[in-house]
C-alpha cells in the first residue's frame, strides 16, 4: 500500500494543500463583494441520498459550507427503548443499509457484552464471513459510484456485478438479499450451509480479479488523478481532532483498525494488514478501501479454509429460546419459549459500550439497562456522523466540481448519520 502511494506522491503535497488553502482564505477575506448562496441536496445525485449543503460561493469557489442533516431521522435510539433486545435488529439494517449484516453483528454483539456472553468459535467465525462481506460488499458500491461521480461508467459495471454476487450470498446465508435480519442476540438465525462456504471461497477468487481490473482502469488514469489528487486534504491532526474513523481515518495516515487495536470474534488469531495513506486526500481514501477489499477477501479465505465445528449459539438454557422440537413436547419448555418471546432476555442492570469496524468506520452502540427485557437507553455511534463533521473546514478553497469528488471519496451513508 505504501509503495503504491509512492509513486503519486510527494511527502510534501498536503503541505502545498494547505499553504494554498491558507492563501485563497487570506485573499477572500480581504474582498468585497456579494456572495452567492447554493443549496446542494437534499435532492442531489452527489449528495449520495438526503444530505442538503448550503454552500457560499465566490464565483467557482466556495468561501463558506454548512451540512444540514435530519431529512432521513427516524429516531431509532428512541424506538430500541421501547422493544426487546431481539426485536431491535430489523432496525439495524436500515442504519447502514449498505451494510446490514455488519450493523446486526455490531449491535448483537453489544448485547451480549452486556449480558456476558461469548459465542463459541463457529458461531464467531459465521459473524465474521458475514462482517467482511459486507465490506467487501459497500466497498465495492462505494468505489463504484465514486468512480461513476468522477465520470468513469465502466467501473462502475465491475464492481456492481460482484455486488449481486455478494446479495446472491447473503440469500443464501440468511434468506434475504438487502434487509437480512439475521443475528440474533447469541447468536444467529441459523448455520450456514458447507455449499455456503464454497460459493464464498469461489466469489473471493471472482472479485480479486475485478478489483485488479478496476485497479487497472483508475490508480493510473490521468483524468482520475488529476479529480482526486491534493483535493479534500484531512491531515492527521483534524482526522483525529474530529472523531473520524475507518478508512477516511487511515487514509490520513493514522493506523487504527478496531479490529486490531480493541479486537472482537476472533479477529486477534486471524492475519491481515491494516492500510494506511500518507497525504490523506481524496485518491488515498479510494486506495484505503481497493486494498481493504484485498484483505477482506484474505480473511474470508483464511475462515472458509479452518472453519470450525460445533454450535454457532450461545447455550444459555435462560437466555434463548428452545429448540422448536421440545417446545412441541413439553409444557416446560413451551412456557420458557413463551416467557422469552414475550418479555425478551432478562438483561443485567449496567451500561456497556461496543464499537466494530463497519465499512464506514467505528459503529458504536451504548446500551444502560436497568434489567429486563427492554434497555432504559440507547445511543448509537454512527460513523457517518463524525465522518460528515469536518466539511465545513474541509469544503472551503475548493471549486464547487470538487464537492461531487469530496463528497464520493467520504463515502458516508445518510441512514447511519441521521438515524
Amino acid at each position: 500500500m505504501a509503495e503504491k502511494l509512492q509513486q503519486f506522491e510527494s511527502p510534501d503535497t498536503a503541505g502545498k494543500a494547505a499553504q494554498a488553502l491558507e492563501a485563497y482564505q487570506q485573499t477572500t477575506d480581504d474582498l468585497v463583494g456579494e456572495k452567492l448562496t447554493l443549496n446542494m441536496g437534499p435532492s442531489h445525485p452527489a449528495t449520495h441520498g438526503v444530505l442538503r449543503l448550503v454552500l457560499e460561493l465566490d464565483g467557482e469557489v466556495i468561501t463558506k459550507a454548512e451540512p444540514d442533516i435530519g431529512y432521513l431521522h427516524r429516531g431509532d435510539e428512541k424506538i430500541a427503548e421501547n422493544m426487546h433486545y431481539n426485536q431491535f435488529v430489523p432496525y439495524t439494517d436500515r442504519l447502514d443499509y449498505l451494510a446490514p449484516l455488519a450493523n446486526n453483528v455490531a449491535y448483537a454483539c453489544a448485547v451480549e457484552k452486556l449480558m456476558g456472553w461469548e459465542l463459541p468459535p463457529r458461531g464467531k467465525a459465521v459473524r465474521i464471513i458475514c462482517c467482511e462481506l459486507a465490506r467487501i460488499s459497500a466497498h465495492l458500491l462505494g468505489i463504484g459510484c465514486y468512480a461513476m461521480d468522477v465520470g468513469a461508467m465502466t467501473v462502475f459495471l465491475y464492481t456492481f456485478t460482484q455486488r449481486e454476487t455478494v446479495y446472491n450470498l447473503c440469500e443464501q446465508i440468511s434468506g434475504a438479499r438487502f434487509t437480512t435480519s439475521y443475528t440474533r442476540v447469541g447468536g444467529q438465525t441459523h448455520d450456514i450451509t458447507p455449499e455456503t462456504i464454497r460459493a464464498v471461497e469461489t466469489f473471493c477468487n471472482e472479485v480479486s480479479e475485478a478489483i485488479d481490473e478496476v485497479d487497472n482502469l483508475l490508480s493510473r488514469n490521468k483524468i482520475f488523478l488529476d479529480r482526486t489528487r491534493d483535493v479534500g486534504v484531512i491531515s492527521r491532526e483534524d482526522a483525529i481532532g474530529y472523531g473520524i474513523t475507518g478508512p477516511n481515518l487511515r487514509a490520513s495516515g493514522v493506523e487504527f483498525d478496531m479490529r486490531k487495536n480493541h479486537p472482537y470474534l476472533g479477529y486477534e488469531e486471524l492475519d491481515f494488514d491494516i492500510p494506511v495513506g500518507e497525504v490523506g486526500d481524496s485518491y488515498d481514501r479510494y486506495l484505503v478501501r481497493m486494498e481493504e477489499m484485498r484483505q477482506s477477501i484474505a480473511l474470508l479465505r483464511q475462515i472458509c479454509g479452518k472453519m470450525p465445528a460445533g454450535p454457532i449459539n450461545v447455550v444459555d438454557p435462560k437466555g434463548g429460546l428452545p429448540e422448536k422440537e421440545r417446545v412441541l413436547m413439553s409444557m416446560e419448555e413451551l412456557i420458557h419459549h413463551f416467557i422469552v418471546a414475550t418479555q425478551g432476555i432478562d438483561a443485567p442492570e449496567g451500561e456497556v459500550y461496543f464499537g466494530a469496524e463497519n465499512p464506514k468506520g467505528e459503529l458504536g452502540f451504548y446500551i444502560n439497562s436497568k434489567g429486563g427485557g427492554v434497555p432504559h437507553r440507547l445511543k448509537i455511534r454512527s460513523p457517518s456522523f463524525a465522518n460528515l463533521s469536518i466539511l465545513p473546514k474541509m469544503l472551503p478553497g475548493h471549486m464547487v466540481s470538487d464537492v461531487v469528488v469530496i463528497l464520493g471519496s467520504l463515502d458516508f451513508v445518510m441512514g447511519e448519520c441521521d438515524r
